[in-house]
């Protein structure tokens, strides 16, 4: 069964630095898409999804680009890509232990079942489910025994794409639902990295081009955009006073509803719980703070996002980061996520 490049040594292909990129192609893929093998058109909606059925039905293998390292940095560059078949054997990401270089992975599954654990929550990922996670965070992805997962990935990293990646998961949360044009886009992209973009200004385009389908699919639908010009003015509330107790009943007053109603409205405009999003924004705030204002002690640093309990800060903030505050500040292994929060 396929594996993502020397994961069997032990080193996932996610560890390779920027300037490496681990993609899965196969020769009898060469041909079958001719649009393919140029800048994609703009109607993926008419052609249905012939991209990813010619990527399922053209089976797997295994081939590694090594891309010149440059001088400059390249704002969106995929780290790996491929489709792969995975049935009742070990397979199981935790984003704890992937290394401190920050990356994305974007998987969407055709067939079969996956499971995920994001920070305290558990979804079971199923045909159309796509997964967006940000490496290193408190999360797992796993193929329970006995079960068989299918799917298509692109993985990332450059700051743009952290970016806007961060933006999708801060709104819409780990697990979306992306419309068939959307899957297309994204599978043909997968497949330009699979059969080419050999030099890094070509797999920087099609990274860059991926980011930007989810972009669209996310925040370019009149749904979306009534949506959160509805719970805009929650949102800046909570920005504007993350220092303060952010109780849910004070948050459900501000658009005029019950408790209950806001706290259901709000999961599925921003894809979490009221109280779980005002948690994220703090230890948003809080790396920010630790990464830039290196003159602010820990404990100042937690009372100005909203804990009054510093060890309880330490505590959650490993839980998230899996590293507590001082580590994080001293060590600066995160330091690249802090310029983009």
């Amino acid at each position: 069964m396929l594996a993502h490049v020397v994961e069997k040594a032990g080193n996932p292909a996610f560890f390779l630095p920027a300037a490496r990129l681990a993609v899965v192609s196969s020769s009898c893929w060469a041909g079958l898409c001719p649009k393919s093998a140029r800048p994609p058109e703009k109607d993926y909606a008419l052609r249905g999804n012939f991209v990813l059925h010619d990527l399922i039905a053209n089976g797997q293998s295994m081939r590694t680009v090594s891309l010149p390292r440059g001088r400059q940095r390249l704002h969106a560059m995929p780290t790996s890509a491929g489709y792969e078949v995975r049935e009742n054997e070990p397979y199981d990401w935790d984003g704890r232990r992937r290394g401190q270089t920050p990356f994305t992975v974007l998987q969407h599954t055709i067939s079969g079942t996956g499971r995920l654990r994001y920070q305290n929550r558990n979804y079971r990922l199923q045909g159309g489910d796509t997964l967006l996670v940000l490496v290193p965070h408190n999360h797992r992805y796993w193929l329970e025994k006995g079960d068989r997962w299918e799917y298509f990935w692109i993985s990332m990293n450059g700051e743009e794409t952290l970016r806007i990646h961060k933006l999708v998961l801060s709104t819409a949360g780990p697990v979306l639902k992306l419309q068939p044009s959307t899957i297309d886009h994204l599978a043909d992209c997968s497949l330009r990295l699979v059969k080419g973009a050999t030099s890094p200004g070509a797999a920087s385009a099609v990274a860059y081009e991926a980011a930007m389908a989810l972009y669209d699919d996310v925040f370019g639908s009149p749904a979306f955009a009534d949506e959160l010009s509805f719970m805009q003015p929650v949102i800046d509330h909570i920005n504007a006073n993350l220092e303060k107790p952010l109780p849910v009943s004070e948050l459900a007053g501000i658009v005029g509803l019950s408790r209950a109603h806001f706290s259901r409205s709000f999961a599925e405009s921003e894809g979490m719980p009221p109280a779980e999003f005002v948690l994220q924004q703090r230890l948003q705030r809080a790396v920010k703070l630790l990464t830039k204002a290196d003159f602010l002690p820990v404990k100042e640093v937690a009372i100005m996002c909203g804990f009054e309990d510093a060890n309880y800060f330490s505590k959650v903030f490993r839980r998230v980061y899996g590293t507590n505050p001082t580590e994080f500040r001293t060590t600066g292994m995160y330091a690249s996520i802090g310029k983009l929060r």
